[in-house]
């Protein structure tokens, strides 16, 4: 039996490193204490591993941020700024270059290819000095032998680290980041023979970006890599791992030859296509760890589709040389369906989280080798039943009205900068104006009023009434601290897409199905299960409440149908497009009542879109075309003095920016500080944008207080390529994460910086 998990979640079946690290970051408890935290997960996971029979445990696969941060510390490529003395590199360098400190920004973050998990964007130049700086992959392989597990230590490949960084500030923009290989090469060396003499006898190589379309220097660059590191490998089984789409013909070719290489990992999930390269030609001798579990979603496998497309390849590798696995880590997936109770029965016995995933990916191996667990894969087929048929899926009026959207092109009647002197007609906005993005810090106070309601502690009247005192302290804040652009702070909401989905038909929803998106941040995705409706209006009492409480413009709040369908774990018996735009209808909905209701601005955040891009650009075209159209189906029934605002957020934007432009908002605010105003390069490049545009003028996923001279320069970066007429200022993204401790001189300095800005414009300076 041969079995294999490419990856696992980290933050415990209850956010257990979630709170160990916020409580160490507060200063309530010691490294020592987070470091324990950490080994018992750690520990419970190669455990849980073992006792499912697991065959190929990973190991290296946790972090205390992110894992490609990690290779970052491994390889000793910490950005000057930090002050690293070249010791070992411990918390404090590596918070600083996740989060930021008092006197440094953080490191770039960016979507982690088309998933909502997100990286520390590697800085690299041709004076970076790369030492051997962190030993955690050797430590935690050594960790687990202690335990009795003999684990596949795993590092992201040398050749996908490249790819996925960034010239370091002041290096050239077109510095090729491929020839500092050799020099990284030199480390992994390092760091292999130390692995080696730890007693592994794997090693698994992510390398995620042969999925992407490559040119031939980085698949010379991969030949190069692997053939530098051969001797070095010698006496290891090598595995390199690939995930999240099919992988190109010619990556396929490159991969496969390569020398000292003993396994080849695949999605085929994702991946459908990757079969039939399989089934054309797989090199003699070499494993395949076939990823047909789901990593991304939350669906129980098809253990009998699964187990036939298994039988299929074993005629092709040889059943000593079939391992089945999962199609990417779980990282991605909520932890453990036990915690689940809950949750609807019927529902959840169509579910599996990633502990579930890891007996299905046993199940499905002993199969393999004549040891099939009938009951267990009779139970699996009475599921995939129960779900095909079930009446709760199907609401045939919905289907109807998504079906007659698609021969329409749904836009406004006017074109945008009339729909812009009419909205300024009516808001009277000064130059510059300044907004915010949505949310503001849920304080302990909010969630602990929010939980007692929602366990009937407290009664609804007792509820509104706290809410509408924190919209009210959130109105008067903004007024004080004299912004343009009003919002109502969103305390009622649990997070932006959850908060939507327990208001819409066809979602369910889990107490612990948390995912981490960053650091210590953790999602809970709705499950999207049937056609998608709104019963009722779900945001315009609290926004007019909101509007009632001052005379400035009041933003209604939306998120947006992509981002909800990106950010949920969506239904897979239909196309996306299918349940994207259902949600649009639903969203098109609310935003008319909104209207009805005197809201004359609302913001339809589109935060996911980029992420939701498909990998291979010949699959991009068409997504971009159902994406965008959702969008304007939700706005395309207001007036022209209804302000449509979009927000968008921590991803790169430059390469869609005309289906952006397409998706024809009034006004759109986006992530440009923490990227070092990367965004700003595609307007100088003579992109013309006729819309509002708020570029950030700083990062809110940090605990750092910009000061109003650098938000001053900022703005007058984004002047120097944006008129002053549709230029807007606000910070990256929602406050929630923040504390008012940060959020009030944070928003009191952007106000005094527009002010000083808006002075020197009017006086001619």
């Amino acid at each position: 039996m041969a079995s294999h998990i490419v990856g696992y979640p980290r933050m415990g079946p209850k956010r257990e490193l979630k709170f160990a690290l916020e409580s160490f970051w507060d200063g309530k408890s010691s490294a020592d204490d987070l470091k324990k935290v950490a080994s018992d997960l750690r520990a419970s996971i190669w455990k849980q591993m073992i006792d499912a029979g697991i065959k190929y445990i990973p190991s290296n696969t946790f972090s205390y941020y992110d894992q490609v941060l990690d290779t970052t510390a491994m390889l000793g490529a910490v950005p000057p700024r930090y002050g690293w003395n070249g010791e070992e590199i411990g918390f404090d360098t590596f918070f600083s270059m996740a989060r930021g400190n008092a006197s440094v920004p953080a490191m770039e973050m960016t979507k982690w290819f088309d998933t909502n998990y997100h990286f520390i964007v590697p800085e690299l130049g041709p004076d970076v000095n790369f030492s051997y700086a962190s030993h955690k992959a050797v430590n935690e392989y050594k960790e687990a032998k202690a335990l009795g597990v003999d684990t596949v230590p795993v590092l992201i490949g040398p050749v996908s680290y490249l790819v996925l960084s960034k010239p370091a500030k002041g290096v050239d923009k077109s510095f090729c980041l491929l020839s500092l290989l050799p020099k990284v090469l030199a480390i992994y060396k390092e760091v292999v023979a130390d692995l080696k003499q730890a007693g592994a006898s794997w090693i698994q190589f992510d390398e995620p970006i042969l999925v992407l379309d490559l040119g031939s220097q980085t698949l010379q660059a991969l030949t190069a890599a692997y053939a530098e590191l051969e001797s070095t490998l010698s006496g290891l089984n090598v595995l390199i791992e690939t995930y999240f789409a099919d992988i190109p013909a010619e990556a396929y070719q490159t991969l496969t030859a390569l020398n000292g290489v003993a396994a080849f990992g695949f999605d085929l999930v994702r991946g459908t296509k990757t079969l039939d390269l399989i089934k054309g030609g797989f090199p003699s001798g070499k494993y395949l760890f076939a990823g047909v579990v789901d990593g991304r979603n939350i669906w129980a496998n098809n253990l009998t589709a699964s187990l036939d497309t298994l039988n299929s390849l074993e005629g092709i590798v040889g059943k000593d040389k079939l391992v089945v696995s999962t199609s990417c880590s779980l990282l991605h997936t909520a932890v453990d369906l036990v915690n689940e109770t809950k949750l609807d029965n019927e529902i959840k016995s169509w579910l599996a989280f990633a502990a579930q995933k890891i007996v299905e990916v046993n199940a499905l191996a002993k199969a393999l080798s004549g040891q099939k667990d009938e009951a267990f894969f009779s139970s699996n087929a009475d599921a995939q039943a129960s779900r095909k048929f079930s009446p709760r899926v199907t609401n045939e009026a919905v289907q109807k009205a998504a079906a007659a959207l698609k021969g329409s092109d749904h836009r406004r009647a006017t074109n945008v900068s009339t729909r812009l002197d009419a909205q300024q007609k009516k808001l009277n906005l000064p130059i510059l104006p300044t907004t915010t993005i949505g949310s503001f810090p849920q304080t302990v106070e909010l969630r602990r009023v929010r939980r007692e309601y929602k366990a009937n502690k407290i009664s609804e009247e007792e509820y509104v009434s706290s809410i509408k005192e924190e919209i009210r302290k959130v109105v008067e804040l903004q007024e004080n601290l004299d912004i343009d652009v009003l919002v109502h702070g969103e305390p009622e909401r649990n997070d932006m897409v959850e908060y939507f989905g327990e208001q819409l038909s066809g979602f369910a929803f889990t107490v612990n199905g948390w995912v981490q998106s960053y650091g210590s941040r953790c999602v809970k995705p709705p499950i999207i299960y049937g056609d998608v409706s709104r019963p009722k209006p779900m945001t315009v009492f609290w926004s007019s409440t909101a509007q009632s409480m001052t005379k400035r413009p009041m933003k209604g709040m939306l998120t947006g149908p992509v981002t909800i369908l990106n950010w949920s774990f969506v239904r897979n018996d239909q196309p996306r497009s299918e349940t994207t735009y259902q949600i649009a209808l639903a969203i098109k909905d609310e935003v008319e009542d909104l209207e009805k209701a005197g809201i004359t601005v609302i913001q339809i955040d589109e935060a996911a879109l980029r992420e939701g891009l498909p990998l291979r650009k010949s699959e991009q075209a068409n997504y971009l075309d159902w994406a965008v159209h959702a969008f304007r189906i939700t706005n395309v029934g207001v007036q022209d003095t209804t302000q449509i605002h979009t927000h968008m957020c921590y991803s790169n934007f430059n390469d869609i920016i005309h289906s952006i432009i397409d998706m024809d908002a009034d006004v759109i605010t986006i992530e440009n500080s923490r990227s070092d105003e990367k965004l700003l390069s595609v307007f100088r490049e003579g992109v013309k944008y006729g819309a509002g545009i708020g570029p950030g003028v700083y990062d809110i996923h940090s605990p750092r207080i910009p000061p109003t001279d650098e938000i001053a320069d900022r703005i007058n970066k984004m002047l120097a390529v944006l008129e002053k007429n549709i230029l807007w200022v606000n910070p990256d993204c929602g406050l929630k994460t923040r504390k008012y401790p940060e959020v009030n001189p944070a928003l009191t300095n952007m106000v005094a910086a527009t002010k000083l800005i808006r002075s020197k414009l009017s006086s001619g300076k």
